[in-house]
């Protein structure tokens, strides 16, 4: 397996795992389960494509093949975070358009 799909394996993983963990949170900001998998999901992937942007030394280790602790460690921070900001904006514009 190549080490780009390793990677996008781990943000998907952290940014489910960020996705749950703001939606228990911040409940108010829920989407329920799957909602929060889902938007976890698509937002751990984005913030770890975004972060590889940024820090261009996990892009190149991720290019290269070499799947270091650091770089693994990148990839869980970007999807986590991605993943819970994502849920609780998803969450924002759910509530904003229910009123």
């Amino acid at each position: 397996m190549s080490s780009a799909v390793i990677n996008l394996i781990i943000q998907l993983v952290a940014g489910v795992i960020g996705g749950q963990a703001a939606g228990r949170a911040a409940s108010n900001y829920s989407l329920g389960g799957v909602g929060n998998t889902i938007a976890g999901a698509i937002g751990g992937v984005g913030g770890g494509q975004l972060l590889q942007v940024l820090v261009p030394a996990l892009a190149t280790a991720a290019a290269g093949g070499d799947l270091d602790i650091g770089s693994i460690i990148g990839q869980v921070v970007g999807g986590g975070a991605g993943g819970a900001i994502l849920t609780v904006l998803a969450g924002m514009v759910k509530n904003m358009m229910a009123k």
